[in-house]
């Protein structure tokens, strides 16, 4: 809390001064004023009076006095059952929000020479190359883009990450698909997106196996036999054998469907606005891990059973045993991971490596932390999993072509056609031309969708509701993009006139009045750096989205109550534009934050 500090410290002096008793700064319990109560900084007598054997009002009231004499903050105080409010003087917030106003990179934090070095890695998207992008991956990117912002803003060195999903079994069953049936379509001959074209063979393998399994259920087998047996199942697996044995033929297919899939990819990750420093694949790691599990072996802290298999005992640890490489030699996710995080130490010497995985993952990153730190690296705890939990629809909307999950494509485009719709409704683009109207549709259309799945904490399982999403009014994105648009909007009015031209360099402190609504502002502007520093601490944006929606809701309840732009009344009008230019400035960088660009006019 802003003044926390110093008022404290002046708790302290005063009690010294007052009793001739010294306490813990500790014991000093300081706290924001409630609402319903005059005052800004309140405290909490209750401790105090024990330590001075004072009652809580004798105390209150003494030490009240003291303050208000001796503290260059304190304007007034008030005395409430046990708690001592504190006024804080005019001049006290006016200078404190002209420097804020005056500092172009306000509560943004540098990188010092140690973070240079050891940069935060932040892994996000993962996505496999069989099929497209859903609206799961759509909550891992807007959280991983966003948290890469905010610990940039918090002074780290951040590096964004992916690591793309591109070998397996289930990567040669869209291709087997396609050599099947295909009858060589591609995404120009289609007109489908590549990720789109590629995930459409990966269901139809799914139909030609299915019919397989039928047949061979049918002739007698049990079902988990048919299934292993089924003739097209067998031909992926010897596709992958194919694949790993560098077979030509199979290598350029691969090659070519992924292709398709990275141009899709890179389509929705540009309408979605994210991007990475640097994209890592599996087919180039997948193998790093085993040489980690072969010093393993050598070191005794893992063993091998009968079979070839290799396991890591966690038994000790609270877990179990876990398979790091499989009887035949080939390797798992957590062999990977584990190789994957090796070469990543080696090439950043990275201070922290954030993984932005659902949580049903948990389990894997405590065991990757722990089979590191049986390995013996010492920077086996610089690894976060960074858990959020499932995005849940109301039922019927949104339906992905596959009916089973929502394609990223689909929510993204459906909720521009729905930006369209309603600001074309409001009259919101009568004065702005065709390109001018896209942009702010495809604007407020990702703003809605954005806002709405970051202003949740991302353990909390949501429900998204598209139409709650994009209403102008509430705790919404297009909410805090009107208000933006409101606010330059006010601010051109008063740049146009020649007696508010100037606002930029009013004294602040010459202005005398500082009504309530004033103040609020205020405090939510300088506030901004805590903020801030409380989102990056708990990997939270959702930090950032309220505090923003709140610093809009407060200025909407100032503009509707008070006229900004007055000729009548000069000073306070420079006062008034020079206060809305700044939450302008908060409003617009809290929402870059969350990826989200904010309109000068709408």
């Amino acid at each position: 809390m802003l003044f926390e500090t110093d008022i404290r410290s002046s708790v302290e002096k005063g009690i010294k001064e007052i009793y001739h008793i010294d306490i813990d700064l500790s014991a000093i319990a300081i706290i924001e004023t409630r609402k319903d109560f005059e005052g800004d900084l309140t405290v909490v007598i209750f401790n105090l009076a024990k330590l001075t054997k004072q009652s809580p009002d004798n105390l209150g009231g003494t030490l009240g006095d003291w303050m208000k004499e001796h503290c260059a903050l304190v304007a007034d105080f008030n005395l409430v059952k046990g708690f001592l409010n504190l006024v804080i003087k005019r001049e006290a917030w006016l200078s404190v929000f002209d420097d804020a106003a005056n500092d172009d990179e306000f509560g943004i934090v540098k990188p010092d020479a140690t973070f240079k070095s050891h940069p935060v890695l932040v892994e996000y998207s993962s996505p496999n190359t069989n099929k497209p992008l859903h609206l799961g991956h759509v909550r891992n990117n807007l959280l991983g883009y966003s948290i890469a912002q905010i610990l940039k803003a918090t002074g780290n060195n951040v590096n964004m990450v992916n690591l793309v999903n591109d070998r397996g079994i289930h990567i040669c069953k869209s291709m087997l698909a396609w050599q099947k049936i295909g009858n060589g379509e591609t995404p120009a001959s289609s007109s489908m997106k590549g990720d789109h074209l590629v995930g459409k063979y990966y269901v139809e393998f799914d139909k030609l196996f299915k019919a397989e399994v039928d047949v061979l259920v049918e002739k007698g087998e049990e079902l988990e036999q048919a299934k292993k047996n089924a003739p097209i199942i067998l031909e992926a697996q010897e596709m992958l054998r194919k694949w790993e044995a560098n077979d030509s033929e199979v290598i350029a297919l691969w090659e070519m469907m992924n292709g398709w899939v990275y141009d899709g990819f890179d389509q929705t990750y540009k309408l979605m606005g994210v991007t990475f420093d640097k994209t890592y694949y599996e087919s180039k790691t997948y193998l790093l891990g085993k040489q980690l599990v072969q010093q393993g072996l050598d070191k005794g802290v893992f063993y091998k059973k009968e079979d070839g298999s290799v396991w890591v005992d966690l038994t000790s640890e609270g877990l179990d045993n876990k398979l790091l490489l499989r009887g035949d030699g080939t390797s798992v996710y957590l062999t990977q991971d584990l190789g994957t995080a090796q070469q990543r130490q080696e090439e950043s010497h990275f201070s922290k490596l954030i993984y932005v995985v659902g949580n049903e993952q948990e389990y894997h990153f405590k065991v990757l932390r722990l089979t590191l730190k049986k390995l013996g690296f010492d920077w086996w705890d610089s690894l976060k999993h960074l858990s959020y939990a499932m995005v849940d629809l109301p039922s019927g909307k949104m339906k992905s072509r596959e009916g089973t999950v929502v394609d990223a494509d689909d929510l993204m485009n459906e909720m521009i056609s729905e930006a369209r719709r309603i600001t074309e409704e409001l009259g919101k683009v009568d004065n702005l031309t065709d390109e001018q109207a896209k942009e702010l549709h495809t604007m407020i259309g990702m703003g809605a969708l954005k806002y709405f799945i970051l202003r949740v904490d991302p353990e909390k399982r949501m429900l998204f509701n598209p139409a709650e999403s994009i209403d102008f009014n509430g705790n919404t994105g297009p909410f805090i993009q009107y208000t933006h648009a409101r606010i330059r909007s006010v601010i051109r009015k008063g740049e146009s006139m020649p007696s508010m031209s100037t606002y930029k360099k009013c004294n602040v402190i010459d202005y005398i009045s500082l009504v309530p609504k004033e103040k609020e502002l205020i405090k939510h502007i300088v506030n901004y750096p805590y903020i801030l520093a409380e989102a990056a601490d708990n990997f939270s944006p959702a930090v950032i989205a309220n505090y923003v929606y709140e610093l809009a809701k407060h200025y909407n309840q100032f503009y509707h109550d008070n006229a900004i732009v007055d000729e009548a009344f000069v000073n306070t009008s420079h006062f008034r534009l020079y206060l809305s230019n700044q939450v302008s400035r908060i409003i617009k960088q809290s929402m870059l934050l969350l990826g989200i660009n904010v309109p000068e006019r709408m």
